[in-house]
């Protein structure tokens, strides 16, 4: 008995004087873009890195990673949904409401709103025919490309325009060029690098320019519903507050705000909003200036020459 009690004394002993082991940085794993030329995420994935950077007193060591191999949404979600066995863990996208039932959101808007800003990619016959368009009833006589899975398909569907589907994302640009439909509704944030990448090979692809359509659609960062995906999420949430509060996050939005918007001409379109029916009750109030940019400034006429 005595040999058992000494043993077990000198193993306590033993175990206190070694260093603790430092735990495991937590691991964020996000789907890489779909094609070399896609800067879509590039924002999101750094607002993620500054969030988690804040807070890495409170939480520790973290990774950020890009999983090597390209995938679309409906793979990236499924990935982010099945847990533990999933090849990723994290993604940035649109809310609606089955993506809240099936993963973990985090409710910030990560681009206060922007993205709910759509524009039109068009080839020139039709810009010919929107210059005669004046009302959103007229408007929607016309086509939109979209994808099957986006969340701006189910609110455009709920806004009764017509609607021509694919599921591959290259895929609705080479249709677009072929006429397969009028309109390829791309976010404000988005079009022109889309329309950079594309106008050599698709020729006469052409923003359109008079119109806006509007709508609160927020991107959130989402993870997986268990119990990793909660302490991801509690720490996303407090990393992007600390941003808010100090001012960084502000000064990331303005400055990715301007980027994304500096070949736009926005000042003078017409705006048609419409009402975003995948909208859930965990988004910001729509009177929270903070989380919801109205580009107020860079929709106003009197900042276009000559109008």
């Amino acid at each position: 008995m005595r040999v058992s009690a000494l043993c077990l004394l000198l193993s306590c002993l033993l175990n206190a004087a070694l260093p603790a082991r430092a735990a495991e940085p937590m691991s964020f794993i996000h789907p890489p873009p779909e094609n070399a030329s896609d800067k879509r995420h590039t924002y999101y994935w750094e607002i993620l890195e500054a969030a988690l950077q804040s807070n890495r007193s409170k939480y520790g060591d973290y990774k950020v990673m890009s999983y090597g191999t390209p995938m679309n949404f409906q793979r990236a979600a499924a990935e982010v949904e099945a847990g533990e066995k999933g090849r990723i863990n994290i993604v940035s996208r649109a809310t609606n409401l089955e993506l809240e039932e099936r993963l973990r959101a985090i409710p910030i808007p990560l681009d206060k709103g922007l993205l709910g800003y759509r524009m039109f990619l068009v080839m020139p016959e039709t810009q010919t025919r929107l210059d005669k368009v004046q009302t959103l009833e007229e408007l929607k006589q016309l086509t939109i490309g979209q994808a099957s899975v986006w969340t701006d398909t189910k609110i455009l569907g709920d806004n009764n325009f017509k609607l021509v589907l694919a599921d591959n994302y290259e895929g609705l640009f080479q249709m677009l060029g072929v006429r397969r439909y009028d309109l390829f509704s791309r976010g404000a944030i988005e079009i022109h690098a889309e329309w950079l990448a594309h106008k050599d090979k698709i020729p006469g692809l052409a923003i359109e320019k008079k119109f806006v359509l509007a709508y609160p659609m927020p991107r959130y960062f989402f993870v997986p519903r268990n119990k990793d995906g909660e302490k991801m999420a509690e720490r996303i949430e407090d990393g992007l507050r600390r941003l808010a509060k100090s001012g960084e996050f502000e000064r990331r939005y303005q400055a990715y705000k301007k980027l994304v918007l500096a070949d736009l001409d926005l000042s003078g379109r017409k705006v048609f909003r419409l009402t975003n029916t995948q909208l859930s009750d965990k988004a910001p109030p729509l009177t929270d200036k903070f989380w919801w940019d109205d580009l107020a400034a860079e929709l106003a006429p009197s900042n276009r020459t000559g109008r």
